[in-house]
């Protein structure tokens, strides 16, 4: 059964076409992840499935509720944890749980309990009664996710839920993300500039880019699908990186900080590829052999490194508001 299914998917800001015919389902219970390059057309789509913005054309529906139509259902059954921080620092973390059961209308019989499971879950009981103010960078988002759980969406959004996070605290958030779609029920969408965190938690990953996805799919098998190797080359000259094109066991070539070549066979590639810069006065600087990730999927498909995001969520929203023409 599908969670959020859209057809022709649409969203124009005057000239600037967003989100173009965009047709995407997923799976109830999944972890499914939204990858793309600043202006893909990634927050864009999650804002028009979260109800905050309204489609130009086709349809969107989450939940089974339409989200031009069924508005108020939609957001009845999701959870949404934003990039930037939206929890209130004066209160403790148990008043910041209990305003938003407030909000959602939470059976006051059982907010008590269910506040208890989720900051049990997020491992937050000790300091719930402390003020938000003093926790951690890694408490609050903790905090936010149980806070999102509290209504039990069927659906939770999450808008780079590890951003700025250390490394540690950044894996504990993981944990807790993996145990969400069996312990809670629930279906996750996330975005994420991060390629490790796609490939440890999605179940599938869709890469969007110009408000299409280019690629979709579990994200071994779009590593797989790629080629079995990279072979990265320095070059003197970058201008002749094209001239490997001619190999025939070359499937993809790239420019960036290095010239990124997917070959079928690493192993008996090299020495080729040496032989073949030798010949034709390629001065070849460093070579380096080595398996694919999702980061190279990322640039076969879009052809540019995943960068992280300069303005925030809510300069994001400006922006899309003074296209709108709003105020």
């Amino acid at each position: 059964m599908s969670s959020i299914e859209t057809v022709d998917l649409t969203k124009r800001f005057g000239d600037v076409t967003a989100v173009d015919s965009l047709n995407l389902r997923v799976e109830s219970g999944e972890v499914f992840g939204l990858l793309g390059p600043n202006g893909a057309g990634k927050t864009t789509t999650l804002s028009i499935l979260c109800t905050i913005l309204k489609p130009t054309s086709g349809s969107a529906s989450v939940n089974g509720h339409g989200v031009t139509d069924e508005p108020s259902d939609v957001r009845k059954s999701i959870g949404i944890v934003f990039q930037d921080p939206s929890l209130d620092n004066r209160l403790t973390g148990r008043e910041n749980m209990e305003m938003h059961a407030e909000l959602y209308n939470v059976d006051r019989h059982m907010q008590k309990k269910r506040i208890k499971e989720l900051l049990e879950l997020v491992e937050l009981t000790s300091r719930a009664d402390e003020p938000v103010k003093n926790y951690s960078g890694g408490m609050k988002r903790r905090l936010e996710i149980a806070r999102g759980l509290i209504h039990r969406p069927n659906i939770l959004f999450l808008d780079e839920p590890t951003l700025g996070l250390d490394p540690q605290t950044r894996g504990k958030i993981w944990e807790y993300i993996r145990k969400l779609p069996s312990e809670e029920n629930i279906t996750i969408v996330l975005t994420t500039h991060y390629m490790e965190e796609a490939e440890m938690l999605c179940d599938r990953v869709g890469i969007i880019d110009h408000g299409r996805i280019v690629a979709l799919g579990q994200p071994r098998q779009l590593i797989k699908d790629i080629g079995e190797d990279i072979v990265s080359l320095k070059l003197g000259d970058k201008s002749r990186a094209e001239a490997f094109k001619q190999l025939s066991f070359v499937k993809n070539v790239k420019v960036g900080e290095t010239v990124r070549l997917v070959v079928e066979d690493g192993a008996e590639a090299t020495p080729r590829i040496c032989e073949f810069a030798t010949q034709n006065n390629i001065k070849l600087r460093s070579l380096e052999l080595r398996t694919p990730t999702l980061n190279d999927v990322f640039l076969y498909h879009v052809g540019r490194e995943l960068r992280e995001e300069n303005a925030n969520s809510r300069d994001r929203m400006k922006s899309m508001m003074r296209r709108r023409g709003g105020r």
